[in-house]
């Protein structure tokens, strides 16, 4: 499990992908409307949405022409329950060490 969390992360690190994701977030798209929003190229798009396919993170529908792009129901699972995990389970200022918590001088 953490392995695919780690991976989810890295994936999300990359400023356009996270705006990819952003937008596909709120609704469907396709590749066009993606560059339109990102401003990057079409070839840097498609590469960015085949790496979010592999991860599980995108799903793809194509129609005619186009390929419409979704996110995956409950891409995103198992990282949150990780970052709620990780809210819980961090130590808070009265639990700290006393050598922690005293100055050092």
């Amino acid at each position: 499990m953490r392995a695919e969390v780690a991976s989810q992360f890295a994936l999300l690190a990359d400023p356009l992908r996270l705006k990819i994701v952003e937008s596909l977030s709120r609704e469907q798209l396709c590749t066009c409307h993606l560059v339109d929003i990102t401003g990057a190229r079409q070839t840097t798009i498609s590469n960015h949405l085949r790496l979010l396919r592999e991860a599980g993170v995108v799903v793809s529908e194509p129609e005619g022409r186009y390929t419409w792009y979704r996110l995956a129901p409950g891409a995103f699972t198992q990282a949150l329950r990780a970052l709620a995990g990780f809210a819980h389970d961090g130590p808070d200022a009265a639990r700290l060490r006393p050598a922690c918590a005293t100055p050092v001088g």
